[in-house]
């Protein structure tokens, strides 16, 4: 049991706060000892005597895995055979054929070859299922399984046998695996009237090289007046490439972010320490829920600095820093060991981890908790619950049939059948779906027999036995009739009542086929209410200025002329 002593030593450290620094740790030391001793000589007897063979490493991976559940979702063990796992979050690299998979029906198919990678040069396509990988029969197989024979070193040969979808004959596709790179920025471009926009889909070590280049190819070759940053579900990823990021537009030696834990020899104050590209450029940046940790750090610094003008929604709300340490047997730990804290002084940390309730839930800070603080130049901005833009957009709300037609692969299959009757589209800027297409998928859909569960059919039916049980119902069943017809799932109304909706699904998932992530990112953008928004501001110099300006005194706010109140 000696190979677990250790990992178990350092979580019992992190599970009972244990890491204080040195004169902590010594008062410590005996309870740590303690409980280290009582967790080895359990797993021993249970080892030994339970009733079962026991797998010592699982069992021990799961009490690891529910230890560090009761810190915060971001602290993670990954032992060796997870640390391919891990390198990808930080470099967005691995090794393999550059495919998303998923399982069906007992095996796994393919539902998105990336752009310029193996898979897609080799010609596999969406709806592939795969057969076999090299000698291995994988008709039966999990995911994961699938998924770690698919990776391997760069430059090898792997072999698939592929049965695509309308075809009788299974095919064979020679690949030969490369290092797979995940692009952070997806797309950019010009809109509007010389506006540039990109998007950011997360910070890896090369996220910020590529916002420059960008940045400056639509500095160079489009003559650019002024920038969307898109950081729209963006959750999050490496420290250092926020702060690089956020140096490309302020000038150097700005404070970006401080960090602060436990151990404070360890907090650190980040600041940029290079020349910027563009320090005057009318900026924008793109938010919503899912904007989370280094977009927050983006977001929230320029917006400290007064450096952009933020639109969109509430930012997620992750104000937590966590680094890697390396544990025995090739092991690592992700573990939060700081929070952060952005120009303003504000941290942005938006549930409380450390005050739990009895049953180990959670809850948000609350609004009425949180504190003022102020930008550079005196705008009011508060801590807590994530970043809040200076604009707000209203976010569309999704039917929950759409759910169910994205889960369920009566959509996913018609497109793919979609596709196979259309060799090439127009060009994702200017494809449109065709009215007389979506009838057929209508009847596609009911010829499935296409259920879906409403949420609003089930709330009925738990108030209605709650009705019954306190003897209501009985009384008058008149309300309970009219609501039952009226939230009683019609596929014939919803298909015509969600229509646009549906079109634009079925639009999205038709231009990623050919288009790859890029065409999807340009597809979604149509009609999108926050570009048209931070346009909108871009085009109109007073809102930008005045958006980014300190408020005025009240008297001077009473005794302003008209048109300066209209601004």
């Amino acid at each position: 049991m000696s190979r677990f002593k250790n990992i178990l030593l350092l979580f019992l450290l992190l599970a009972l706060g244990g890491v204080h620094g040195l004169d902590a740790q010594q008062g410590n030391r005996f309870e740590v000892s303690k409980q280290l001793e009582i967790l080895n000589a359990l797993v021993k007897e249970v080892d030994m005597f339970y009733v079962d063979s026991v797998e010592v490493d699982k069992m021990v991976r799961r009490g690891i895995d529910a230890m560090l559940k009761g810190l915060d979702p971001y602290t993670e063990y990954f032992p060796e055979q997870e640390m391919d796992n891990m390198k990808m979050l930080i470099t967005g690299e691995y090794g393999g054929v550059g495919a998303y998979i998923r399982s069906r029906d007992g095996g796994v198919i393919i539902t998105e070859p990336f752009e310029g990678m193996p898979a897609a040069l080799a010609g596999l396509k969406a709806g592939d299922r795969i057969l076999g990988i090299d000698t291995a029969d994988v008709t039966k197989a999990t995911s994961e399984k699938v998924s770690e024979l698919l990776k391997g070193v760069p430059n090898s040969k792997v072999v698939l046998k592929i049965q695509r979808p309308g075809e009788k004959k299974p095919r064979k596709f020679e690949v030969i695996r490369k290092q797979v790179m995940l692009k952070q920025v997806v797309h950019y471009g010009v809109y509007g009237d010389h506006t540039g926009y990109i998007y950011l889909d997360g910070f890896k070590e090369k996220s910020a090289q590529e916002v420059k280049e960008a940045f400056e190819d639509l500095k160079n070759r489009h003559q650019i007046t002024s920038l969307i940053l898109d950081l729209r579900d963006n959750g999050g990823g490496l420290l250092p490439s926020a702060v690089h990021i956020v140096n490309y537009f302020v000038p150097k030696g700005r404070e970006v972010l401080s960090t602060r834990g436990k151990i404070k020899q360890w907090d650190r104050t980040y600041r940029t320490t290079v020349d910027p590209i563009d320090t005057v450029i009318p900026m924008v940046v793109l938010i919503n829920g899912s904007s989370a940790s280094a977009a927050e750090i983006v977001s929230g610094a320029l917006q400290d600095m007064d450096r952009a003008v933020l639109v969109g929604n509430r930012s997620f709300g992750k104000g937590l820093v966590q680094s890697t340490r390396n544990l025995p047997y090739d092991g690592n730990v992700k573990v939060t060991m700081s929070k952060y804290y952005i120009p303003s002084g504000r941290c942005v940390q938006h549930m409380d981890y450390a005050h739990r309730h009895t049953d180990g839930s959670v809850s948000a800070i609350p609004d009425s908790l949180t504190s003022v603080f102020y930008t550079s130049k005196g705008r009011p901005v508060r801590d807590g619950g994530g970043v809040r833009p200076d604009f707000e957009v209203e976010e569309k709300k999704t039917p929950t049939m759409l759910y169910y037609l994205l889960n369920d692969f009566t959509l996913f299959d018609y497109v793919t059948d979609w596709v196979q009757a259309h060799p090439t589209i127009a060009p994702a800027e200017e494809f449109v779906y065709p009215d007389a297409d979506y009838e057929g998928f209508k009847q596609r859909l009911k010829d499935a027999k296409f259920t879906y569960d409403r949420q609003s059919e089930k709330a009925l039916k738990n108030l209605k036995e709650v009705a019954e049980f306190e003897g209501y119902l009985s009384e008058d069943t008149t309300v309970f009739a009219a609501l039952e017809a009226q939230l009683k799932p019609d596929l014939d109304r919803d298909l015509e009542r969600y229509k646009e909706d549906i079109k634009k699904l079925i639009t999205t998932e038709i231009v990623k086929r050919y288009y790859y992530q890029e065409g999807e990112l340009i597809e979604n953008l149509k009609g999108d209410k926050a570009l048209q928004k931070a346009l909108e501001v871009l085009t109109n110099e007073a809102l930008y200025r005045q958006t980014l300006s300190a408020p005025k005194p009240e008297k001077e706010k009473e005794t302003g002329t008209v048109a300066d109140r209209a601004g």
